[in-house]
């Protein structure tokens, strides 16, 4: 017999089986497939078809470039000026100053050396170059790169901080040294063209044109005295471009360029350049000499300070050294009276056409001269006004 009342005892002798799945799911799986393996084709055929219209064009047809006008042979102002940069491009060098810095980081603070950049020029083929006193001024050692690519280790010939003049002298090879041509800032006239060479922000060299917008303008150099006589122009000169050549459009060095006059520090409108005939007296006696030698009177003067106190017109002179032009000249001491007062000795009011109120504009009055000159002073002797005329000597 068998027991029916167990209805799982047959389910030990037979296998068991898998419940199928659910033919609605199926069908919405399917579906989904489908449905995605379309998407796939609608992009494949999408991506074609724009890349086709990019190929051939929007109407269907090959990309047909418009033709070129023909533009003529170029200017002769344009010939000019390319001829002029290739040639004396030859002659600017990239100036790299390395700069000893401290750099603070929380409370250590590390020396660390910086490269600083700026521009120069050849002077000669002895390797001489010419840059700005203010570019080099805190450099621990300088780099100069010719136009070739090749760098050079410089060292200082000599500066002259006051007119922002700095010499730098490197052992290269003379085929590699092309000297700049030398001009002369005394013709200079208001409008004429102007060209200056440079690295700005370390680019490789730049020309920027211009004019020259004003002559005789004065400016600080980095000892607060005045240059004088400096060429102002509107020819682009930014960071990098200090220490590079102003050139006439006879490709001539007319002048240093030395800063701006911007409060962003990018050029604005208004560059200056120190003339080029202070450069060449300066850079002969620096070379020949190692320094500038200074033209002087050979006296000892009064401080501003008591110039003010006493109310004087001028600089007062204090001594004369003895065998001094100024002795030749018989300028006259400061001496004490047998009373023990103090008479005053000559005071200096002017000289040649500059008024001398002050110690700076003596020396600034003098700078414009060169040894062995003879200027005219304007001396209040006594109260009375008196001329005399003194050769310059040099300063020892």
């Amino acid at each position: 017999m068998h027991d029916q009342s167990n209805p799982q005892s047959h389910s030990m002798d037979q296998p068991q089986s898998v419940q199928p799945s659910h033919p609605i799911r199926q069908l919405r799986r399917s579906r989904l497939s489908t449905f995605i393996f379309g998407l796939c084709i609608v992009a494949v055929v999408a991506s074609a078809i724009r890349y086709q219209l990019f190929a051939q064009g929007r109407d269907g047809k090959d990309p047909v470039n418009r033709p070129v006008t023909p533009r003529g042979d170029l200017g002769a102002d344009e010939i000019s000026t390319i001829n002029l940069f290739e040639q004396s491009s030859k002659s600017v060098v990239y100036v790299s100053p390395m700069i000893q810095v401290y750099r603070r980081t929380g409370f250590f603070a590390d020396r660390v050396t910086e490269m600083g950049t700026g521009s120069g020029f050849v002077w000669d083929t002895k390797g001489h170059i010419v840059t700005n006193f203010h570019v080099i001024q805190d450099a621990s050692s300088c780099r100069v790169t010719l136009h070739d690519g090749t760098t050079y280790e410089a060292s200082l010939r000599g500066a002259w901080p006051d007119k922002d003049i700095a010499v730098l002298k490197i052992d290269a090879d003379k085929a590699k040294l092309t000297p700049i041509s030398i001009g002369t800032s005394s013709d200079l006239q208001v409008g004429q063209s102007v060209y200056a060479i440079g690295n700005p922000f370390g680019l490789d060299y730049t020309l920027t044109t211009g004019v020259v917008s004003a002559l005789n303008r004065e400016i600080a150099s980095v000892t607060h005295r005045k240059i004088q006589g400096v060429i102002q122009t509107d020819a682009a000169i930014n960071p990098g471009n200090s220490g590079g050549p102003l050139l006439d459009s006879a490709g001539r060095l007319i002048g240093i360029n030395t800063s701006i006059y911007t409060p962003s520090g990018v050029s604005a409108g208004i560059g200056f350049a120190v003339p080029v005939d202070a450069v060449n007296d300066a850079v002969a006696q620096i070379i020949a000499y190692g320094k500038i030698v200074r033209p002087g009177l050979g006296i000892n003067i009064a401080s501003d300070a008591v110039s003010r106190r006493l109310r004087l017109p001028g600089v007062l002179i204090i001594g004369v050294s003895e065998g001094s032009s100024a002795e030749a000249a018989g300028l006259q001491p400061t001496k004490p009276a047998r009373d023990g007062s103090i008479v005053l000795g000559d005071i200096i009011v002017m000289v040649d056409d500059a008024p001398t109120p002050n110690e700076a504009a003596l020396l600034d009055a003098l700078a414009n001269h060169n040894v062995g000159e003879k200027v005219k002073l304007m001396i209040d002797r006594d109260g009375k006004r008196l001329t005399v005329d003194v050769v310059l000597q040099a300063l020892k």
